[in-house]
């Protein structure tokens, strides 16, 4: 409870003049004995407790009367989120989620989660007299002053964006804040309690946790939320796009929120530089997942576009954005001696047809000199690289290359960051390695967009080596060796395949599973070409650079230029184009549990106040004055009715008959 006007409360202590009053009236009256008034003494005592219990309660009405009409003159408030005690508080520190998930429409109501929670803090500090209102939003994650809360709802830096938020470092810079700030003051942290926002297994949440502690006067925590249903809603993401000659491929994913069951036809609307197609899809279940080809006007170089779905319960997620320059080729180099091996990796890498792709075979003695910058991938098949290579090899990989290596078919202790090959292995005479377990949603192995799955299990294998070392496992063998492993090295990836594409080793040189393994090796190398021009709304490659200029070029919803770097849509920034959407991890819906919350909020004593299934309710807190008044009219009414006089009848000759009589002389 809150009070506007605390000063009064120190006429609470006018609640104990009645019981004064009534004290001195005690001393006031001298008991005198006389003999003649033991009969009507000795009747008064039967009722001298019910007229003791009358009387305190008379004197309880008086002085909760009083108590309550000076508590009402204080002007209280009960609030979930201010808590119970008095005192003012000078500081609010606002810590506000304006990540695109904070737009979902809750089931009964017409605004955004973000809009209804801007509600109630700003009818919350209306509450709050003149406390101080500081702002840190997730978009900036900068402290600013808001002047007049009345006016929250209506700031460019309260509005939505498409930049997810980081809790462990708003709080951090919150505790940064109030460390050069005085007073009582409270961190309010306004979210939908989206788990990819808060980060729970966060290494930084014990240094914000630590940084609270060391505060000299510990502020209160309050977590305002709103969970609970939520409108009907069906979210558009990019996975990936790349240029393949005239053609845009571009992987693309639809969520539908909630228990979505039963298939659902969702229109599909393709801009493309000013013209516009529309297509139905139908989306079996929770999701769809497919390749949408989109063909580029003949001579096309450069351009943007973006594709939609119809507006629903959150209107940040229904378009994903892209743009794309002119088609590079993609190039491939095969590290390895003339022979079998060499020819079908030749063909997995630039398949008869694919005027686009090309690939060189260089010995392994000339590897240094032949990797360039433009490689989408290397295949080698030699022992691995040292010295000069093993450092090329490395700085490939760091820039995001794909490196898929095969064994060099002979015992080799040579090791590349520490990853090497077991020596060579043959299967018992009449049997074959084979392989049994891969993994169908990852990896090169994985399946199509569609759900067809590779043949993998035709694959057999008479020779085999291991790859060894500190590596994840894709694909084994039947006896549970690894035959297919991943390490990735920052931007790029090392591939490690246990078989070589020769008939006197296995059929691996068969199109089953080697074409397609190579195939999407290839392709995610080259897609960081592609890359240049997608990318995140609010990371560093959408900031501007000295001397660029930011410009909007699509017309897709009202974009807010002041919010420019933390929206999606396509923009020329300088000379650069690029097209940015919103982070992936938005359309994860896993909520934080209370476990979780409890964890990372640790040792701060925080409110949960999550108003699921109240969104229609407009305020964190109610001025309960009223309650009060009507509280003082209870209490002195009842001191009245307890004050009316009862009429009593004493009957003295009954009680002179009843006492003993005297014993005669």
């Amino acid at each position: 409870m809150f009070f506007l006007s605390p000063l009064l409360l120190w006429f609470l202590a006018a609640a104990a003049v009645p019981v004064a009053i009534h004290l001195i009236n005690r001393r006031r009256h001298k008991t005198i004995q006389w003999a003649a008034m033991q009969f009507l003494l000795k009747a008064a005592r039967e009722s001298r407790g019910k007229k003791k219990l009358r009387h305190i309660l008379i004197l309880t009405c008086r002085a909760l009367g009083i108590a309550a009409l000076a508590t009402a003159a204080a002007r209280p408030f009960v609030s979930g989120l201010i808590g119970w005690g008095g005192g003012s508080i000078n500081t609010v520190v606002l810590l506000l989620d304006r990540s695109p998930s904070m737009e979902i429409k809750p089931g009964d109501g017409l605004a955004s989660r973000r809009q209804l929670i801007l509600e109630k803090v700003r009818d919350a500090m209306a509450g709050l007299g003149s406390a101080r209102l500081v702002l840190i939003d997730s978009a900036t994650n900068k402290p600013q002053e808001i002047p007049d809360p009345a006016t929250l709802d209506k700031l460019s830096a309260t509005a939505a964006t498409d930049v997810a938020a980081d809790f462990p470092t708003l709080l951090t810079r919150a505790s940064e804040f109030l460390s050069e700030s005085s007073g009582r003051s409270e961190v309010w942290l306004a979210s939908d309690l989206q788990s990819s926002s808060w980060r729970p297994d966060d290494e930084r949440w014990a240094a914000a946790r630590a940084r609270l502690a060391d505060l000299p006067q510990k502020p209160a925590v309050r977590v305002i939320s709103l969970t609970g249903a939520t409108a009907s809603n069906a979210s558009l993401r990019m996975l990936g796009i790349r240029r393949v000659g005239d053609e845009l491929l571009a992987d693309v994913e639809i969520l539908r929120a909630g228990d979505a069951r039963g298939a659902s036809s969702i229109p599909l609307s393709t801009h493309l530089n000013g013209a516009s197609t529309s297509e139905t899809l139908t989306v079996p279940g929770q999701s769809l997942r497919f390749q949408k080809i989109v063909p580029l006007p003949s001579g096309s170089e450069i351009g943007h576009g973006w594709l939609s779905i119809p507006s629903d319960g959150n209107p940040r997620d229904n378009a994903a954005f892209f743009a794309y320059g002119p088609a590079k080729p993609v190039k491939s180099l095969i590290v390895s001696a003339v022979g079998e091996s060499a020819d079908y990796l030749a063909l997995a890498a630039a398949p008869p047809g694919m005027t686009n792709m090309s690939t060189q075979r260089v010995d392994p003695a000339q590897a240094n000199s032949a990797i360039t910058s433009d490689l989408a991938a290397i295949l080698w098949a030699a022992p691995l690289p040292t010295g000069s290579a093993a450092n090329t090899i490395q700085t490939f990989l760091t820039s995001g290359g794909q490196i898929l290596f095969f064994p060099p078919g002979t015992p080799s202790s040579i090791a590349f960051n520490d990853l090497k090959w077991s020596d060579p292995t043959e299967a018992s005479v009449g049997k074959f390695f084979i392989l049994k377990d891969w993994n169908r949603s990852d990896g090169p192995l994985r399946d199509g967009l569609d759900g067809t799955p590779i043949s993998a299990n035709r694959l057999k294998a008479i020779r085999r080596q291991i790859p060894l070392g500190d590596t994840s496992p894709l694909a084994r063998w039947e006896d549970g060796e690894p035959m297919i492993t991943r390490r990735i090295f920052d931007h790029g990836t090392a591939w490690f395949l246990g078989s070589i594409p020769d008939y006197t080793w296995s059929n691996l040189g068969d199109a089953d599973v080697l074409l397609p393994a190579v195939q999407r090796i290839v392709q995610a190398g080259n897609e960081r070409f592609d890359a240049s021009y997608l990318g995140v709304a609010g990371s560093e490659k959408a900031r501007l650079l000295p001397g660029e200029i930011r410009k909007r070029l699509d017309d897709y919803g009202t974009p807010d230029p002041a919010n420019g770097e933390y929206e999606s849509g396509v923009f020329k920034l300088g000379e650069r184009l690029l097209a940015l959407n919103r982070p992936l991890e938005e359309d994860t819906p896993e909520i934080l549990t209370r476990e979780a919350l409890d964890t990372v909020l640790d040792g701060t004593r925080f409110t949960l106040l999550d108003q699921a299934g109240q969104a229609g309710d407009p305020s964190l807190s109610r001025d309960v004055w009223r309650a009060f008044l009507i509280a003082v009219l209870f209490f002195f009414i009842s001191e009245a009715i307890l004050c009316l006089p009862k009429k009593e009848t004493l009957n003295l000759k009954s009680e002179i008959q009843k006492s003993p009589k005297p014993i005669s002389s």
